[in-house]
């Protein structure tokens, strides 16, 4: 059987077909069904019939739930506290790989972006080994500190709890937050340092300027389209965060509930609670704080007019 050509003003279409199918059935279609959702009370048990609306009950629910603005205070510490160190320390780190390092460049940075393609279940669960209360190797360090005559002092007298006690959980998952994504920020600020011209770091060399100078008037000004890609990413996922804390926390926040993130919140929520009305209203909300967050990041690196 032969296939009939197509005209060179259908082959686009046709080409794009299977991206757009696929668009349509596990992105357009959630989406949509989990903003109708956001007005309904339904118990997925009971079935489609089940559904009932409510309006904007489920929003008031959200609104009014103290958990819920709990969740957003942690996701928030934690973005705070994982995501800043990650751009101060990724900044310089690539500076030093891009400056020291020319044969080795490649191994180098590969070692740093391999926990970011590992696998986010597998380095929870190795975290969670590390910060075990009697074996754990950073309980272990800790003693080692506390042993020492002047350091000792600074470390608890006694091993921590990590992930049971409610002033460390963040902290933990904030340490796995960090680890796993400073190294994806080392490759994108090394690719884009890669990328500005050498004439500009010659000529600031004959003017007598140093390593330093360098890098804050001609690599740091460079950068700033990629630190704004960067700190875009790390405010999106950073107020996204689910893995590390659902795993680190056996998916129940940890004790008083100060490792549950939003993200995680809303599968509880969903699945636990079989309230997929109020899930889907709190993902909405949750979405419009992304989408502010981000405008705001926005205005902060436009450039100022003259």
């Amino acid at each position: 059987m032969k296939l009939p050509r197509l005209s060179p003003r259908q082959t686009p279409y046709v080409l794009l077909l299977p991206f757009v199918a696929l668009f349509v059935v596990f992105g357009l279609f959630p989406l949509a069904f989990s903003l109708f959702l956001a007005f309904q009370t339904w118990e997925p048990t009971s079935g489609l019939g089940a559904m009932s609306f409510v309006g904007a009950d489920n929003f008031l629910f959200a609104l009014q739930d103290e958990w819920f603005w709990k969740s957003l205070k942690n996701t928030g510490w934690l973005a705070l506290v994982s995501g800043v160190p990650q751009h101060l320390v990724a900044l310089p780190l690539a500076a030093f790989i891009h400056a020291s390092f020319k044969r080795l460049r490649n191994g180098v940075v590969g070692a740093y972006f391999m926990p970011y393609i590992t696998s986010t279940v597998a380095i929870a669960i190795l975290f969670s080994s590390l910060f075990s209360t009697d074996y754990g190797l950073i309980n272990v360090g800790l003693q080692l500190i506390r042993e020492l005559p002047l350091l000792g002092a600074l470390v608890p007298a006694q091993p921590v709890d990590w992930l049971n006690d409610p002033d460390y959980i963040k902290p933990a998952i904030a340490t796995l937050v960090f680890w796993r994504y400073v190294g994806f920020n080392v490759v994108l600020y090394l690719a884009a340092m890669q990328t500005i011209p050498r004439d500009l770091y010659e000529a600031a060399r004959m003017d007598g300027a140093g390593r330093l100078q360098q890098f804050f008037y001609i690599t740091l000004p460079s950068l700033k389209p990629m630190i704004y890609f960067g700190v875009t990413l790390s405010v999106v996922g950073g107020l996204q965060l689910f893995e590390e804390a659902f795993i680190l926390t056996q998916g129940r926040g940890g004790s008083d509930q100060a490792g549950m993130t939003t993200a995680v919140y809303l599968y509880r929520m969903a699945f636990d609670f079989n309230d997929f009305g109020a899930a889907s209203a709190m993902s909405w909300l949750l979405f419009i704080v992304v989408g502010l967050l981000t405008w705001l990041t926005n205005r902060a690196f436009r450039p100022s007019k003259a």
